[in-house]
């Protein structure tokens, strides 16, 4: 497969500009007095990676409280095959929600043959949106790259941390800071990005600069799961970065990723899982209220694609004496069929204007397309 050459040039992509008017004749505005026009949508886009219906069926039997999924008007479900697999991963999953084509596997923001496509982020980017990237992963895997960077294998980190320091994203946090200081080429792109202007961090995030972007690289690899003592990152991430954007008075586009869904579903762990579910869950409680008081917001919640084949069963227990076991009608279990990724639908949830667009069944990368569209209507 040849390398990537990123020729793109988001200039001369007029097709997808967003609420073009054609200018009336002078006669016809002075009798029809054109609408004032309609301040431009925010979009927040939550993955749940692997993240199917038992995994969201799960917050309803372990959350002592109603779900933040119950508060969705607008449900629809979405295929997740790509191109060269019928079982997507999440970089081609990912590519089709940032770019709204279908990919190969391991893909990055490139097609099947490898060319450059533009993603949501740079679209909105280049009509004065503010932008932002949130993962519990490092900023360069696969789900939070899809959105910013251009690679033909999701395992080129040291190239996909380049392409950060071209896409100017006012606001990210996760993980990933060995593949900005601890490079092969021996660069510093941490010490890079402060000399472009951007409030650095790698210790917390105690402090977020209204007048500047603003990065958080705090961990080598990846933050800890729930299960290993992570805390509220996730929620508390995602309440800055709303906070952070309310600050600049721009429309912007959000992606949070509940990247460890996932990885509960590989470990077949369901406390893992579990407490994921539900750490994604309070997270969307933030953006849901978030989303009530400023209603000219789009929120969409789905995934990338289901991991394990959980399903929520019947739960036992087992007498330590004679190994008997007995179904105790008051609890649920989670059980998985796999280690792997699986090709059941995934959920979309959404709430906000343009939420009408995201009911019934359809492929994962129509979800751009009605953002796009929810975008270009307000």
């Amino acid at each position: 497969m040849p390398y990537l050459f990123k020729t793109f040039a988001l200039a001369s992509i007029s097709m997808l500009t967003l609420g073009c008017q054609s200018p009336g004749n002078k006669e016809n505005t002075e009798t029809n007095p054109t609408p004032a026009t309609e301040a431009p949508l925010s979009i927040i886009l939550m993955i749940g990676d692997g993240m199917g219906l038992s995994q969201v069926s799960s917050a309803s039997y372990f959350k002592d409280t109603v779900s933040n999924f119950e508060r969705f008007p607008v449900t629809g479900l979405s295929k997740t095959s790509c191109t060269s697999h019928r079982i997507t991963d999440s970089a081609a999953g990912a590519t089709a929600l940032s770019t709204g084509e279908k990919t190969y596997k391991k893909a990055i923001g490139v097609s099947a043959d490898t060319v450059a496509l533009p993603t949501i982020l740079e679209l909105l980017k280049a009509k004065d949106y503010r932008t932002g990237l949130i993962s519990l992963t490092a900023i360069t895997h696969a789900t939070p790259a899809a959105f910013y960077a251009h690679v033909e294998n999701r395992d080129m980190h040291e190239a996909i941390a380049l392409d950060m320091m071209k896409a100017q994203v006012d606001f990210f946090a996760g993980a990933g800071l060995k593949y900005f200081t601890e490079r092969e080429d021996g660069k510093n792109l941490y010490a890079g990005l402060r000399d472009l202007g951007y409030h650095m961090d790698s210790t917390g995030m105690a402090t977020v600069d209204p007048a500047v972007r603003n990065g958080f690289l705090l961990a080598p690899e990846s933050m800890p799961s729930k299960t290993q003592g992570r805390g509220d990152f996730l929620p508390e991430a995602t309440a800055k970065a709303l906070g952070y954007f309310e600050e600049n008075d721009k429309p912007f586009f959000l992606m949070v990723e509940g990247s460890y869904i996932d990885w509960g579903g590989h470990a077949k762990d369901p406390e893992m899982m579990v407490q994921e579910v539900l750490d994604f869950d309070k997270t969307i409680g933030v953006a849901l209220d978030y989303v009530n008081t400023h209603p000219n917001t789009l929120l969409i919640v789905t995934a990338d694609h289901e991991t394990g084949g959980a399903a929520v069963g019947k739960y036992y227990d087992t007498d330590s004496n004679t190994g008997k076991k007995t179904e105790d009608p008051d609890k649920v279990a989670v059980y998985f069929i796999t280690d792997q990724h699986t090709g059941t639908h995934v959920p979309v949830f959404a709430t906000g204007k343009g939420k009408e667009l995201f009911s019934g069944i359809y492929e994962n990368n129509e979800i751009f397309h009605k953002m796009m569209k929810a975008a270009a209507m307000h």
